[in-house]
């Protein structure tokens, strides 16, 4: 009787620790393929952070992706199959190779490079074929290799812009220096902002992040951005252009096409963050550029998910990223919004983090030829920040902060409050 007694302990306690093991493998949840212009993208999703590797076989040409402690569960299978069959890619093929090991399989119609870049916000690992046939655009040598996952915007010529005549009845006076002490050909140059636009994210059919209480990103943003836009015209009287004042989807190259088209003087883009861990929140503010911050890149993966385009396309258009005069006054524009942010989240959560002046390659600002800047003006995945962006008074506060970011990068440049005052006078 004790014997059987222990016999059944023993198994109940193998069952109990496969269960556990059970449990803390990760699910391979689904694998998806887009056929793009010059590149096949194949985004192999996991319900969690994990780690995988790496290889290819020849005769026939594979490669494969082995998902490490995990198992398949796609669509409640362990097995998954598709036939693709576009130029580059037969058929993808899903199993769990050894126990806790998920092997993904790529069947190549020919041998193909590929890249593969594993991103957060959701987990995720993203792999790009492209044919070796067919040579990438041409890259100079001092230029750095791009980061993955970016779209290009259209080619967009930048129009010269007159400089503005300062007020006849004020002297003009040099330009104060950015935060660090430095200056830039726009300072120099003494030039006003005439006309801002205002890119509330998203719209019609993308919907960006949403709240757990159901709060669109795309409708946050545009209602901030329409009472951000009142702001300025009727304070610091700058033209407002918006590149979208409803529910309409516009391509993410075209809104900095919009503003190079209207001549604009600021580009400011305005989107509602989102995180897996519900007690993350705050605000915080981006220029273009480069980054190997994980978190960033995996914020600028979310933000470019509308682009369709491959990322072997974006290689010709690094010298436009790194222009080194609109890189600082962006960086500028957007330190001038966090520091006027900051302080108004810090007043609903005395406890929050500043979360900072950041860069990240938003397809969105790729290609402006302004001063450009992303803010996020909370998590929508955070309840309490959620709750009160629901709020209309809440909003219009925001938009009071927005204004003062924006009001004091633009009176950091010549002539500005000179002209501001004068107008004052004058009304």
């Amino acid at each position: 009787m004790t014997r059987t007694l222990i016999r059944l302990l023993m198994v109940l306690a193998a069952l109990h620790c496969i269960q556990v093991r059970a449990e803390e493998l990760r699910r391979v949840t689904a694998v998806r393929c887009w056929s793009l212009t010059e590149a096949t993208r194949v985004v192999i999703e996991v319900n969690g952070e994990f780690e995988y590797r790496a290889d290819r076989a020849h005769e026939p040409e594979r490669i494969f992706f082995d998902v490490l402690r995990s198992r398949p569960h796609i669509e409640g299978h362990r097995f998954y199959s598709k036939t693709v069959s576009d130029k580059l890619l037969k058929k993808i093929r899903v199993a769990e190779a050894s126990e806790g090991v998920t092997r993904v399989v790529l069947d190549l119609q020919n041998n193909a490079d590929y890249t593969a870049d594993q991103l957060s916000n959701p987990d995720r690992l993203v792999v790009e074929l492209r044919g070796k046939t067919t040579a990438p655009p041409p890259v100079e040598t001092q230029v750095k290799p791009v980061p993955p996952m970016l779209p290009p915007p259209p080619t967009v010529a930048a129009a010269p812009r007159a400089l503005p005549t300062p007020p006849p009845i004020e002297p003009a006076r040099a330009a104060k220096l950015a935060a660090d002490g430095s200056g830039s050909l726009t300072r120099a140059l003494g030039l006003k902002i005439r006309r801002v636009v205002l890119d509330p994210g998203h719209g019609g059919h993308d919907d960006g992040t949403s709240g757990p209480g159901g709060l669109l990103e795309k409708d946050l943003v545009l209602d901030v951005a329409l009472r951000l836009g009142k702001l300025i015209e009727s304070r610091m009287g700058s033209e407002v252009v918006f590149t979208r004042a409803d529910d309409t989807f516009i391509p993410l190259e075209r809104r900095t096409a919009i503003a190079n088209e209207r001549k604009a003087d600021l580009f400011l883009s305005i989107h509602a963050n989102s995180s897996p861990y519900p007690r993350v929140g705050g605000v915080e503010s981006y220029y273009l550029n480069f980054t190997t911050s994980k978190d960033s890149l995996a914020v600028a993966s979310r933000e470019n998910a509308s682009s369709d385009k491959s990322v072997f396309e974006l290689r010709d258009l690094i010298q436009r990223i790194t222009m080194h005069d609109k890189a600082e006054e962006s960086k500028e524009f957007a330190a001038r919004i966090q520091a006027a942010l900051f302080p108004f989240a810090a007043r609903y959560d005395p406890g929050i983090k500043n979360r900072g002046v950041k860069k990240a390659p938003f397809v969105v600002l790729i290609g402006a030829s302004m001063p450009s800047v992303l803010a996020e003006i909370g998590f929508l995945s955070n309840t309490k920040e959620e709750s009160l962006l629901k709020r209309g008074e809440h909003r219009q506060r925001l938009a009071e902060a927005l204004y003062r970011g924006l009001s004091k990068y633009a009176q950091s440049l010549s002539h500005f409050e000179m002209a501001q005052a004068s107008q004052q006078v004058k009304n």
